[in-house]
């Protein structure tokens, strides 16, 4: 039996932008309400270079997905309820339309690129393969991603106990 090996991750793939800028995202996230924080805090927590976070930023800015602040206490927060920004946003506000062949992109601009429109007979399943890819980021939102902080369970201690400890 013959083995086929790939040399890439798959046909459908994210960059790093996507990868990187999701990373950044949830850290923004989890502190909301903090005040803002620097990338190169962030970087140093997520391993990851702070110039490239810095070029990320700036989509997810003029997506309105993040607020800068700037001085010496500056940084990023942000920029509406993570309850509210669904992934499939952030990605395009990265990576661009959510399309697996350009036939298949959600731009209008991009339909141009593919010499077969209006003859392809495959570009429906482009089309459902797009739209399966932005409803699974559509049902996920940025607070779905933010860790929960370990909760511990107190329980009342037992009668005999509290009376013991009362003494």
């Amino acid at each position: 039996m013959t083995v086929k090996t790939f040399h890439s991750s798959g046909a459908i793939s994210f960059s790093t932008k996507g990868e990187y800028g999701v990373r950044l995202m949830v850290r923004l996230a989890a502190r909301r309400g903090t005040g803002p924080c620097s990338l190169a805090e962030i970087a140093a927590e997520e391993d990851l270079p702070r110039a490239y976070l810095e070029q990320l930023a700036i989509p997810l800015r003029e997506a309105g997905l993040v607020t800068s602040t700037r001085g010496a206490r500056g940084g990023y927060e942000i920029g509406r309820d993570p309850a509210a920004i669904r992934m499939s946003e952030v990605l395009r506000a990265l990576e661009g339309p959510l399309a697996p062949m350009i036939c298949a992109s959600e731009d209008p601009t991009h339909l141009p690129g593919c010499g077969r429109a209006g003859t392809c007979t495959v570009n429906h399943l482009w089309i459902r393969v797009r739209d399966a890819i932005a409803g699974a980021l559509d049902s996920v939102t940025l607070a779905d991603l933010v860790p929960q902080p370990n909760l511990v369970e107190v329980r009342p201690l037992p009668i005999e106990t509290a009376e013991a400890v009362v003494v």
